[in-house]
């Protein structure tokens, strides 16, 4: 690629770890910026560019990925804690969607989630929720590059109350956002394999063919759901989804706690890929995927928060903290989940997960330009011996100082630049109040 002779940004100093194949890591490192993709990597010298960012005494890498989230339900943030994951969802989170999900909660909570995303340092998600087409021009405004994913389920859905229009409006919201918008890739969502009939999983997979997208399920997120499973169908979740014959290169199943050897085995063979949500399903008690063995098969994995709901935060260092002890403590085995391998699973293999790793997840020349700026002169991150290991095990969302998204500067010195924080957060306290005002039974002021 021919470098231009002035670059509209220039990142210099710092430590830059590239998430490149090699996994090379350059001190004093130099990226240049040019139309939203990445036109140099070098050790630092003198250049012209329109912007220089001085990124010394920083850490410099790809922007994190977060590979599975439902952002408006931000909204819900700590209203139904400390229960079972069943009645979690159908006592409380279901019939809180039915009554208070709408057009205008759905767009106000993306752009809350959005905002706790890039200030801690996630420029690309993947998001699975009703109104999908308030999402998606939430995302226009922020600057975000995400997969947007609309829902179906065997029940009628605040976005769709007919069951039988979901695929209708699901083929217009992919019809709108195909080729529309280069940092919105449309996805189809079915929830679960409890609430989606084998008739459902098939048609839906089948028009994810047909746009030539990605399929996502909620799969063995608890362990009751290997019983309901086997007692509808005759056959344990992968079996039953490998017999619909949804299961391939373009399907990602969330979760996953409850995976056999041999459903990892379908696995590995077919190229399904993974999203791994630990704090989520800590939380909820939910179980603990086997993901060493998984990586052992080649099977990709990506990491992903799951909703505000259940987690109760967006931010992927948290996500990658518990990622690396949590399998360490439940195999008695301190080596598996090396930092190394969480950080690579937090940037290029999560941009792998969502079919986006030819575009971002590492820093390259021809690459976009997705990049985060991780400010190291903090007590907690002092001194540094190994930048994998100070990233999963000291540093938070917090320590993210400059976040940029194809080219742009979204976010710099912590300040955002394309959200008003105080307006949006105000939002989501009105609608807070009237789901309080609601719930207690007075009527709204």
């Amino acid at each position: 690629m021919m470098q231009p002779t002035t670059f509209d940004i220039v990142i210099s100093g710092g430590t830059l770890l590239t998430m490149s194949a090699t996994m090379e890591i350059l001190e004093d490192a130099m990226i240049g910026i040019q139309n939203g993709c990445i036109t140099l990597v070098d050790k630092s010298r003198p250049v012209q560019a329109v912007r220089m960012i001085n990124a010394t005494g920083c850490l410099v890498l790809p922007g994190l990925v977060n590979t599975h989230t439902h952002l408006p339900m931000v909204c819900f943030r700590g209203m139904a804690d400390d229960l079972p994951l069943m009645d979690w969802l159908t006592k409380h989170i279901f019939p809180a969607e039915a009554r208070f999900v709408n057009k205008k909660m759905v767009y106000d909570g993306a752009m809350l989630a959005m905002a706790e995303m890039i200030l801690s340092g996630t420029t690309t998600f993947c998001d699975g929720y009703f109104f999908e087409n308030q999402i998606a021009e939430a995302v226009q405004a922020c600057g975000m590059r995400a997969v947007v994913s609309q829902g179906f389920a065997d029940f009628a859905t605040p976005d769709n109350p007919k069951y039988e229009k979901m695929m209708a409006a699901a083929q217009r919201f992919v019809a709108r956002w195909i080729s529309s918008a280069p940092m919105i890739t449309p996805a189809f969502f079915c929830h679960s394999p409890y609430t989606c009939s084998p008739q459902t999983l098939m048609n839906v997979k089948a028009a994810a063919r047909e746009n030539g997208i990605m399929f996502l399920t909620h799969l063995l997120e608890n362990k009751d759901e290997i019983e309901t499973i086997e007692k509808r169908y005759g056959k344990k979740p992968a079996r039953h989804l490998l017999d619909l014959g949804v299961l391939d290169q373009q399907t990602i199943a969330v979760h996953c706690n409850w995976l056999s050897l041999e459903d990892i085995a379908i696995f590995a063979d077919l190229g399904v890929s993974v999203s791994h949500n630990p704090v989520s399903s800590m939380k909820l008690a939910a179980g603990v995927a086997p993901v060493p063995q998984m990586l052992k098969r080649g099977i990709t994995v990506g990491l992903g928060t799951d909703g505000s709901a259940s987690n109760n935060a967006l931010d992927m260092f948290r996500e990658m903290d518990a990622s690396a002890k949590i399998h360490k403590v439940t195999r008695l085995d301190p080596t598996v989940m090396s930092a190394q391998t969480v950080v690579q699973m937090a940037t290029i293999g999560g941009a792998h997960v969502l079919g986006l790793d030819s575009l971002i997840g590492s820093i390259e020349v021809g690459k976009e330009a997705d990049i985060i700026l991780v400010d190291m002169n903090q007590p907690h991150l002092t001194p540094l011996y190994n930048p994998y290991s100070q990233l999963v095990y000291a540093a938070r969302g917090a320590d993210v100082i400059t976040s940029i998204i194809h080219g742009k500067i979204v976010m710099e010195n912590r300040r955002l630049l394309t959200i008003d924080l105080p307006e949006v957060m105000n939002n989501v306290r009105e609608i807070a109040a009237y789901v309080r005002t609601e719930m207690s039974g007075r009527k709204q002021i």
